[in-house]
């Protein structure tokens, strides 16, 4: 069974004050003894000092000694009076008669004592008498002075230490223990609730009750222990939260991405890791430490292998089944390390097609500037007449509006798919747009003996933009304009709405295009004829701008040949 703090502690101070009342004791008897005994030799030096005050008085001699007994008669009944001499004959004794039969005195303990200390005592048996004695002795010139007492009870009593410090020395060391076992309750209490705080705070567990510490140094230190637990759980806490901001980040993350420790162990990886892991090896892999062993992440290998040390990014791409990837790799300090596997096949096609597109616009704006220069050039070096400058300036200018709605066009469908914020949205009230629509274009629809039917309530409105509501019906007839031929019409339909959207129908009854081409015509700079675009003037982007366009509307937008001829859009609009 563990012994608690509390009961080492006491123990302790208890054998520490055991120890010292003891040692007090001890030394307190010996000293009460001592005191007592001197006393009693004191007395019996005085004593010692009136029979020899009395032989010196009446000048008594060895065979005159015998008158010591009328002194002795004065004296306690009990107390035995001895003369010996120098050669240690024994010339007085009052409880001998014939101290010629005695031994020679010299080797008693008191008398040898006295001899070099003028002084000595003794307790012992009296050979002469048989009894025991308290033996005292004086050195004089002449003569040793001895005197007894006999060593009784009464005696004993006499040099016995009064008991009454012992039993309040007792009484006091019970008091003491009762102490030390408060203070020993105390000081363990704190030290057992220190103990549960270390334990808790290396534990890393919080502190589910409320401990009340001494006010001491242990509670300072206690208080400030839980001061320590309560913010070891609040950062605790404010770590977990983070962290599980950062799994729900990964969680939800495009991105597939992988921990792992120093050792290549995972610690933690997001489901898109898994579904492009299995795109780009060649058999499914669900362990995930053994991915590293794939021919595909060498490059990875690699990389961690030979690194320095203050390399720690390393990436690079994969085509695979179809799609682009982008393999990166984050070395940590630690030496664990990220891997993140990206798809970019938007991103490459998106890419491309940025390419393709400033490819198309260098192609595009090659004729209209080789026109205007080639006619430009031939204005500046040759003397033409009126007649000839006009229509070369009228081909110039004509050029010039070609390259300037190319520019405007390319400008609003890259700000419609790069900024769409910065259109501005109103109520656009539909059936006044169409008509300005029509104003503007009377003169293409005249020309071509076009006729324009419009379906739409008057007071149809809609939350939208209204630049690229107009451009939406803007291009659509510039393209039946252009393309469809003469002496045909235009129906503008809103045949249909509900609570979200507004449908609409757009067709003309012109010449159409043939089924191969119409998924191709919301293309940027498609040509169903290559020819047809230069020839009408055309920027080869209104339909894409359409499209756009329908789309920044929350619409949708598809395109069929009539069976009667020509080409119906229908369209959508969020309300």
């Amino acid at each position: 069974m563990k012994i608690t703090y509390k009961q080492r502690i006491f123990f302790y101070f208890f054998i520490v004050f055991a120890l010292f009342t003891i040692c007090v004791i001890v030394i307190e008897q010996r000293e009460e003894k001592f005191q007592r005994t001197q006393a009693l030799e004191d007395r019996l030096d005085s004593y010692a000092e009136m029979i020899h005050a009395y032989i010196d008085q009446f000048k008594l001699k060895d065979s005159s000694l015998v008158e010591l007994r009328i002194l002795a008669k004065s004296m306690p009944m009990d107390i035995r009076m001895t003369i010996i001499n120098k050669d240690g004959k024994v010339t007085f004794d009052k409880d001998v008669e014939n101290t010629s039969e005695l031994d020679n005195h010299l080797d008693r303990p008191e008398i040898r004592s006295a001899s070099y200390q003028n002084t000595g005592s003794n307790i012992r048996l009296s050979a002469s008498t048989h009894h025991e004695y308290l033996y005292y002795a004086k050195n004089y010139k002449d003569y040793y002075v001895r005197v007894a007492l006999p060593y009784t009870v009464q005696t004993k009593g006499m040099l016995k230490a009064d008991n009454l410090f012992i039993y309040t020395v007792i009484g006091l060391f019970i008091v003491v223990l009762v102490l030390l076992n408060y203070v020993a309750g105390r000081f363990g209490k704190s030290i057992s609730q220190l103990k549960m705080l270390t334990t808790k705070i290396k534990d890393d567990e919080p502190l589910t009750e409320v401990i009340d510490f001494p006010e001491d140094e242990l509670g300072d230190i206690g208080n400030q222990l839980v001061d320590i637990l309560n913010q070891k759980a609040k950062s605790k806490h404010k770590i977990e939260a983070e962290r599980e901001k950062l799994i729900q980040h990964f969680h939800y993350a495009h991105e597939g991405i992988c921990i792992f420790d120093p050792d290549f162990k995972k610690i933690y990886a997001n489901t898109n890791f898994f579904q492009y892991l299995n795109l780009v090896v060649d058999q499914p892999i669900f362990n995930l430490e053994a991915i590293l062993k794939e021919k595909v992440f060498d490059p990875v290998i690699d990389f961690i292998a030979n690194r320095t040390k203050e390399q720690n990014f390393h990436t690079f791409h994969i085509n695979k089944n179809g799609k682009a990837f982008l393999i990166q790799t984050i070395v940590f300090d630690d030496s664990s390390f990220e891997i993140t596997i990206k798809d970019i096949t938007k991103l490459e096609k998106t890419r491309l097609l940025k390419q393709e597109m400033t490819n198309n616009i260098a192609h595009e704006l090659r004729t209209p500037v080789t026109s205007l220069r080639g006619y430009l050039e031939t204005l500046n070096s040759q003397d033409l007449p009126e007649e000839k400058q006009a229509q070369f300036i009228d081909r110039a200018y004509q050029q010039s509006i070609r390259l300037s709605n190319l520019i405007d066009d390319v400008s609003l469908i890259s700000k419609i798919e790069e900024a769409p914020a910065q259109f501005q949205t109103e109520k656009v009230n539909l059936s006044q747009l169409l008509e300005e629509v029509r104003i503007d274009l009377a003169n293409g629809l005249e020309d071509n003996d076009i006729k324009l039917n419009v379906s739409v309530k008057d007071h149809l409105v809609i939350n939208g933009n209204y630049t690229l509501l107009y451009s939406i019906f803007r291009n659509l007839i510039d393209n039946t304009i252009n393309y469809a031929g003469s002496h045909i019409n235009i129906y503008i339909t809103n045949y249909m709405e509900d609570d979200d959207y507004l449908y609409f129908s757009y067709c003309d009854t012109g010449k159409g295009v043939e089924e191969q081409y119409l998924s191709r015509l919301f293309e940027r700079f498609y040509r169903v004829n290559e020819g047809r675009t230069r020839n009408t003037g055309g920027s080869g982007l209104g339909l894409s701008i359409v499209k756009n366009a329908v789309l920044f509307h929350k619409g949708e937008i598809q395109v069929k040949n009539r069976v009667e001829g020509g080409l119906e859009f229908f369209f959508t609009f969020k309300k």
